[in-house]
């Protein structure tokens, strides 16, 4: 799920390789079904308004700029189906600029377009990485494959130890320390997209049936 914002022109593409992480600072009620956050980061400075940026695998559009904060809104759509309705003060977000097509892709193609949520249930230390388990609804056991890419935060993952309803992953630790994964407890839900060439391979599927 994508802001409107990023469907009102080209879709963006993103990475999964996070640049860096922001600090909600501030949370505004727009409209009854809106609200705005106010995202402090070393990046915000360099953003420039109607830029696309992924905020926790979420495309949002930049409306704001001040000094080293900027400013994004989420509609009832996105605030209904990502984590996004759990931000507050002091959250740690996963902020990565949209692609630039002369760059190399070192994750995979990640649209910003949130899926679903999925909710930790184990967190193990395994000697200089750290595996985490998450449960996913079952009806979306099948975009999920051993050894398949998936975004889990906005960040590119390899997903391992695939079931109908769950699935693993290892975390290294420099991408430990400079994402919010260091922040995911047991029972924290976290945004996933799913990876764009299984979906449409499921979707052509479906459709020959």
């Amino acid at each position: 799920m994508q802001n409107r914002g990023c469907l009102e022109r080209f879709a963006p593409m993103f990475t999964g390789i996070i640049e860096t992480i922001g600090i909600v600072s501030d949370i505004e009620l727009k409209t009854s079904s809106n609200k705005s956050f106010w995202i402090k980061s070393n990046l915000s400075s360099e953003l420039k308004v109607d830029q696309s940026v992924s905020h926790n695998g979420v495309c949002l559009t930049i409306e704001e700029i001040k000094d080293d904060r900027h400013r994004v809104t989420a509609i009832a759509e996105t605030l209904k189906k990502t984590t996004i309705k759990n931000w507050k003060a002091g959250e740690k977000i996963n902020l990565e600029r949209s692609l630039l097509f002369n760059s190399r892709v070192d994750g995979h193609f990640v649209q910003g377009h949130v899926d679903t949520v999925a909710k930790c249930v184990t967190i193990e230390n395994k000697n200089g990485s750290t595996e985490y388990e998450f449960e996913v609804s079952k009806k979306f056991g099948g975009f999920i494959i051993e050894k398949g890419s998936i975004a889990v935060n906005g960040i590119s993952l390899t997903a391992f130890d695939v079931t109908k309803r769950s699935f693993r992953v290892a975390i290294i630790p420099y991408t430990y320390e400079h994402t919010n994964m260091h922040c995911v407890k047991k029972k924290d839900e976290v945004n996933l997209e799913f990876d764009m060439l299984g979906k449409y391979i499921l979707r052509k599927l479906s459709l020959i049936k």
